[in-house]
C-alpha cells in the first residue's frame, strides 16, 4: 500500500463551527497536514463544551488536526500566518464575506503572496450582488434553499431537517474543490480560488421535490411527509411494526409483487392499475395502509428478515443511540474512540476509502493552541526566546 494520497499537503484551518472543519477533516483523512488555526478565544464550536472543557461536536470534527492559537488581528499574527502561507498548500476558511479581506489576508494578497497556494471558502449565498451582505447558517440556508418547506406533513408547518444537512453538503463539496484545484496544480503550477456556497451544494438534494413539482400536471405540496419527495414512487413510507417503525420502498416492479406476495395480497398483484408506478401513486392511500396493515402484526426483525429476503429495499428505524453502536460503522471505522483518560473522544472516520492509500482515523482533538509552539518551532523555525515574547505579547 502507498502513502496517504495527501501526504505533505499541509492545510491551514480557519474554518468554523461544521462546514469549513469538515472540509479539513476529509483532507486530513486523506493524509494531509492540517494546522487548527483559532483565535485567542477559540473557534465558535468550542463554546458548546462545559468551559473547562471542548463540546463533543468540537473533538468529533477537529481530532488529529494540530491546535495553533493565533490573533491575526495583531501585526505580528498577520505577520506569523503568512510565514505559515509560506509553507502551506491550501487555506480553508467559512468566515462572514469579507472578514478575510479586513484582515488584511484576502485572495490577491495570499496568491501575490504564494501563487502555489489554493484557497478554499465556504459562503452562505456565495459571490453575488443580490447576496452581498447577507450571512447564513446552516438553518437559515434551509429555510431560502426550500429544505425546511418540504420538510414535514402537508398539513403541518415546515421542519428543520434533524441533521445538519447543508453544513455537511458545503463541506463535502467544498473539498472536492480543493481536490480538483491541487490537481490542476499539477499541470499549471499554479493555485486558485476554489468557493462553495452552502445554498448550491445542498440545491440538487432536493432533485426529487423538484421533479415531481416540474411534473405535475396540477397543485404540487411542498411536503410530502416520509412519502417519496417527488410522490413518483409507492410504497414509499415508514410503516409500523410492533416494536417500532420500517422504511420500505418499492422501486421495480419485481419489488412490488414479491411485497403482494410476503402480504399475501394477490389481489393487490392481479390489480393492473397497480402493476405501474403511477398507478400506485394515484392510489397511494390505499397501498400504505395494505402495507400498514401487514407490517403492523410482525416484530421489526422479521418484518426485515422477509423484505430482505424478497430483496425489497427496507430498514429498520434506528435511534441515534443505536447508530452510536452499530458494529458496522465501527467495524468500518466511522465512529471510533480516541485518546486516553480525559482526552477519550468519540470521533468520525472517513467516508471516503481508497484502495491503495490508507485512511487512518485521528488522534485526539487539540486543546486550544495545543501545537502552537511546536509549529512555530518546526515549521517556522522560530528560536524559544522569541516563542516566549509572542506568548507574552499575547500574539499566540
Amino acid at each position: 500500500m502507498s502513502a496517504p494520497a495527501l501526504d505533505g499537503i499541509v492545510v491551514l484551518d480557519l474554518g468554523q463551527v461544521y462546514a469549513g472543519p469538515y472540509c479539513t477533516h476529509l483532507l486530513r483523512s486523506l493524509g494531509a497536514t492540517v494546522l487548527k488555526i483559532e483565535p485567542p478565544g477559540g473557534e465558535s464550536l468550542r463554546w458548546r463544551g462545559d468551559g473547562a472543557s471542548s463540546g463533543a461536536a468540537f473533538l468529533l470534527l477537529n481530532a488529529g488536526k494540530q491546535g495553533v492559537r493565533l490573533d491575526l488581528k495583531t501585526p505580528r499574527g498577520h505577520e506569523l500566518f503568512l510565514d505559515l502561507v509560506d509553507r502551506a498548500d491550501v487555506v480553508v476558511e467559512n468566515f462572514a464575506p469579507g472578514v478575510l479581506d479586513r484582515l488584511g489576508l484576502g485572495w490577491d494578497v495570499l496568491h501575490a503572496r504564494r501563487p502555489e497556494l489554493v484557497l478554499a471558502s465556504g459562503r452562505a449565498y456565495g459571490r453575488h450582488p443580490a447576496a452581498e451582505g447577507l450571512r447564513g447558517m446552516d438553518i437559515t440556508v434551509q429555510a431560502v434553499s426550500g429544505v425546511l418547506s418540504s420538510t414535514g406533513f402537508p398539513e403541518g408547518p415546515p421542519v428543520k431537517a434533524g441533521a445538519a444537512v447543508v453544513d455537511f453538503a458545503a463541506g463535502s463539496h467544498l473539498a472536492a474543490a480543493v481536490l480538483a484545484a491541487l490537481f490542476q496544480r499539477t499541470r499549471t503550477g499554479r493555485g486558485q480560488h476554489v468557493e462553495v456556497a452552502m445554498q448550491d451544494a445542498v440545491l440538487p438534494s432536493l432533485a426529487s421535490n423538484i421533479a415531481g413539482l416540474l411534473e405535475a400536471d396540477g397543485e404540487f405540496p411542498e411536503r410530502t411527509g416520509n412519502r417519496h419527495g417527488g410522490l413518483s414512487v409507492c410504497p414509499y413510507n415508514v410503516y409500523p411494526v410492533a416494536d417500532g417503525w420500517l422504511a420500505v420502498l418499492c422501486l421495480r416492479p419485481v419489488h412490488w409483487s414479491a411485497l403482494c406476495a410476503l402480504m399475501g395480497r394477490d389481489d393487490l398483484a392481479a390489480d393492473p392499475v397497480l402493476a405501474t408506478p403511477a398507478g400506485r401513486v394515484a392510489r397511494m392511500d390505499d397501498v400504505d395502509a395494505a402495507v400498514a396493515a401487514w407490517t403492523a402484526g410482525l416484530d421489526a426483525d422479521t418484518a426485515l428478515g422477509l423484505l430482505q429476503q424478497a430483496s425489497i429495499p427496507a430498514a429498520p428505524v434506528r435511534t441515534l443511540r443505536q447508530v452510536l453502536t452499530d458494529p458496522v460503522l465501527r467495524d468500518r471505522g466511522m465512529l471510533a474512540e480516541t485518546g486516553e483518560g480525559d482526552r477519550r473522544s468519540t470521533v468520525f472516520g472517513s467516508p471516503l476509502q481508497l484502495s491503495d492509500s490508507p485512511v487512518t482515523l485521528p488522534g485526539p482533538a487539540p486543546e486550544l493552541g495545543e501545537d502552537t509552539d511546536a509549529v512555530l518551532r518546526d515549521l517556522l523555525h522560530l528560536a524559544e526566546d522569541d516563542i516566549a515574547r509572542l506568548h507574552h505579547d499575547g500574539v499566540v
